[in-house]
This record gives structure tokens, C-alpha cells and sequence, in this order.
């Protein structure tokens, strides 16, 4: 018996109520420049008004939680409350002023040191193919350091942040690289050899952007790097993040590289004496708890909240058809060859933002837009290419997608008196902007639409 659909008051139209008031309420924290708390409120005030619209209050209840069942929300939720915890560690460990002195004193400042963490984060993300992860090893360590360096808050965050998406967009071990491949039935090594058409242009591009440019409205004030107290014994913090990028290196899951990180990091800071064990857990009583543990994950809570608020009106979104509805309409946009490569990038992008992740829209549409690809004539790896940067194009330009909340959170605090919103990690995200300007002029230039890998033939010989 197949599932029944949600249905809402005021027809067809009514479905869209919770993604219209989601939208009004994303778009005052925007204008307000709010932290990752204005869209916790975007999502739950959309998943609570609209429940007077829904024709069966059962359905909807039922629709709310099943989009926290999916498997990447628990994942992030967690990742996000570890990687805070491991952050924490290092930073209250006197780490990040050790390495902030020695890469002033040694004049390795503003964008010269913006385009080096850039390319540390591309190496990252194309050795381990997750851009999370990515974003949750880089932004303890370098975000704090480059700001101490002069590197402006924004372009700093925009810089470790490009470097983790250049490995998602291209790494032949990325989901969306797999994903974007695997639906459209085309070989791993063509893809990748035919994206680095679009990729590294735009890693260029960004390296040469923050060079250039992220010094600018950053401060350096020589005469304080005497107030950096260095202490070389906090250096066995580093301890966290290689244990990490190691583990991920081998594949291991994330969460697993996350807390074998943290275990590693308790070790060597008790050891060492950094820390105390009062320091990490503290009982003061009086029904109080204190300690690095505890308001590290208290302090994740805003990211977390707001994840489950996406991920309920995703659910609330799926089972009443508006996903399936909106890829359906963008779908017949399609007119000519440059209309089905525009609609493919703005399917997968539109998909990214209502889902949060992706991959979903990939392997959803897959073979619808294989269908509309060959009608034109457009090859599986161009198809592949256009889904994939596409949806890293446009995915990570908004301010609700964990591309732009994760880095937020993690830059957020890492630095005294600094506080970072979504929307400041978005405007400075400029290899998602490369990215798109680069498929706007293959589109409509035609640039890489007959560039097609020679397959082996795999048929055996007669």
C-alpha cells in the first residue's frame, strides 16, 4: 500500500506555506545580519505556523519527524557538538597564540597567508573528499591564526571554506563527485579529468583573490604580537588534528576521526599539564556542571537547533510533494541545449537548498536529467560536470546549508569578541562564485560541451 501524501488547505497552493514563511523569516535574519539563531527561528516558526494548514495534524506530525530520520542529520549534529568540543581544546590550550606568533613574527601575513591555508584546505578536502570535514579540522586552527595574521574575518572564513569545496566538487572520493557520476552511468576517471576544467580555473582564481585582497581590513598590530604569550608546549595539542586528518585520510567515518581526535587531545593536555581534570569536567554542585566539555557542546547548541529545524521542514516539504513538484516544473524550462544545461545547474542548485545536502538532488533526478540531456545531445560527463558544480555553485550561497552555518559556528568565539554570520561566510565564498561565472560562460560560449574522455572498450575480443 503506498504511502499517503500530505496534503494542505488552499489547494495546490497550500503546500508552499511552509516554505513561503521559512523564506520571509530566512530573509529578515539575512537583512539583520542575524547569527545561526535567526534561521533556528526561520525554521521552527515555518514548521509551527503552518500546522493549521495541514489537512490531517496526524500526517504532518508524522512528516516533521521523519525528516530527522535521515542518516546526515544525525551525523552533522554530532560532528558539529565533536568538532566544537575538539575546537575548544585547542584553542583554550594557548595554541592558537603559539602559532599566531610565530607566523607574525616570521611576516607570513594577511593574503599571503589566506592563499596558503586556501591551498592546505584543497589538499584536505581532495585527500579525505568531504568539505566538512574539511571545514572542521581547518577552522580551529587556521580561522583564528589568519585573523591574528591580519587577514580579514570574512575573507579568512571565505578562504578555508572554497579550499574545502574545491575537494567536494572534485575528488573522485566525494559524494557528489560519486553521486553526479553514478547517475549519469559515466566513467569516475572521465569525470574528474573533464572537471578540471571548471575546478581548477576557480582554484586559481580564488588563490589569486585572497592574495591579493584579504589582507585588506584585516589588523595586524606589530607592536601587540608581544601580547602573544607563546607557549611551545601547547604544540602537543596539534595532536587532535592529525589524529583526525589521519583518520579520515584512511577513510574512517567522521565521527569516529572525530572522537578518537578528542580522546588523543584529553590524553596529551592532561599529560602534559595543560589541563586539569577540573578544567575539562568540573562539579561545582549546587546542580551546576562546568568545564571545556560541557560548554563546548552547550555552546553547539544554536547550529544543532537549527539543523533540526531544516531537516523537519525538509520532512514536512518531501511527503507533501513539494520537492518533487518544484524539480518537475524547472524540468519543462527546458527549451535548446543552453536551456537544459541552465535548468540542470538550477535543478541540482534548488534541490541543494531545499535539502540541505547535494547529493539528494543528484541521485533524485538522476535519470530524469539524463533523459533531458540526450534529447539535446549533451554527453554523460557534461551532464555529470553541470550537476555537480552546480550544486557546489549554488549550494553554499545561501545562508541555511551546513556550507555556510558549520564555518559560521566554528569561526564564531574562536577569536575574542568575534562573532561570524552565515551570511558573512557566504559573500566571501568566491570559489562558489568562480565557480558559477565559469559555468555561465561554458554555457553559453559552449566551452567543454563536446569534451568527452576516450572509454576503453571493455568488450571482449573476438
Amino acid at each position: 500500500m503506498s504511502e499517503k501524501k500530505l496534503e494542505f488547505r488552499l489547494g495546490p497552493f497550500g503546500k508552499f506555506i511552509p516554505v513561503i514563511i521559512a523564506l520571509v523569516f530566512i530573509a529578515i535574519a539575512g537583512i539583520n545580519q542575524s547569527n545561526v539563531n535567526g534561521y533556528v527561528i526561520a525554521f521552527f516558526v515555518a514548521v509551527i505556523a503552518s500546522v493549521p494548514f495541514a489537512k490531517n495534524q496526524k500526517a504532518y506530525g508524522e512528516a516533521v519527524v521523519s525528516g530527522l530520520a535521515r542518516p546526515i542529520f544525525c551525523i552533522i549534529s554530532v560532528a558539529v557538538i565533536m568538532a566544537t568540543i575538539a575546537g575548544r581544546l585547542v584553542s583554550s590550550s594557548g595554541l592558537i597564540q603559539t602559532l599566531a606568533s610565530f607566523v607574525i613574527n616570521a611576516n607570513f601575513t594577511g593574503g599571503a597567508f589566506a592563499a596558503f591555508s586556501f591551498v592546505v584546505c584543497c589538499v584536505l578536502s581532495m585527500s579525505t573528499g568531504t568539505s566538512v570535514g574539511t571545514n572542521i579540522v581547518s577552522f580551529p586552527i587556521l580561522f583564528p591564526v589568519g585573523v591574528m595574521a591580519g587577514v580579514h574575518p570574512g575573507f579568512m572564513a571565505g578562504a578555508l571554506v572554497s579550499g574545502a569545496l574545491f575537494g567536494d566538487n572534485l575528488a573522485p572520493i566525494s559524494d557528489t563527485t560519486i553521486a553526479s557520476a553514478g547517475s549519469q552511468n559515466a566513467e569516475m576517471g572521465g569525470v574528474v579529468r573533464t572537471r578540471v576544467w571548471y575546478s581548477v580555473p576557480a582554484a586559481i582564481a580564488v588563490f589569486v583573490i585572497q592574495l591579493l585582497f584579504a589582507g585588506h581590513g584585516g589588523t595586524i598590530a606589530h607592536e601587540a604580537v608581544g601580547d602573544l604569550v607563546p607557549n611551545p608546549l601547547s604544540l602537543v595539542m596539534l595532536v587532535i588534528p592529525v589524529v583526525i586528518i589521519t583518520m579520515c585520510f584512511m577513510q574512517k567515518h567522521l565521527i569516529f576521526a572525530l572522537s578518537l581526535g578528542i580522546l588523543a587531545g584529553l590524553i596529551a593536555g592532561v599529560a602534559s599539564g595543560l589541563y586539569q581534570f577540573s578544567d575539562i569536567f568540573s562539579y561545582p554542585g549546587g546542580f551546576r556542571v562546568g568545564g571545556i566539555f560541557v560548554d563546548s557542546i552547550l555552546g553547539s547548541a544554536g547550529t544543532v537547533m537549527m539543523l533540526y529545524g531544516v531537516f523537519c521542514l525538509l520532512g514536512v516539504m518531501e511527503k507533501s510533494g513539494v520537492v518533487e513538484a518544484i524539480g518537475q516544473k524547472v524540468i519543462k524550462l527546458a527549451k535548446g541545449v543552453r536551456g537544459t544545461e541552465t535548468v540542470i545547474v538550477l535543478t541540482i542548485g534548488i534541490m541543494a537548498w531545499i535539502t540541505g545536502v547535494i547529493a539528494v538532488g543528484m541521485v533524485a533526478l538522476g535519470d530524469v536529467i539524463a533523459e533531458m540531456g540526450e534529447k539535446v545531445g549533451l554527453n554523460k560527463y557534461r551532464r555529470a560536470n553541470l550537476m555537480d558544480c552546480g550544486g557546489i555553485g549554488l549550494a553554499a550561497l545561501v545562508p541555511w546549508t551546513v556550507h555556510t552555518v558549520l564555518p559560521a559556528q566554528l569561526a564564531t568565539g574562536s577569536v575574542d569578541g568575534l562573532s561570524l554570520a552565515p551570511t558573512d561566510v557566504l559573500i566571501h565564498n568566491y570559489y562558489s562564485m568562480a565557480l558559477l561565472v565559469i559555468l555561465a560562460f561554458a554555457i553559453i560560449t559552449g566551452f567543454g560541451r563536446k569534451r568527452a574522455p576516450v572509454e576503453k572498450d571493455t568488450k571482449p575480443e573476438k
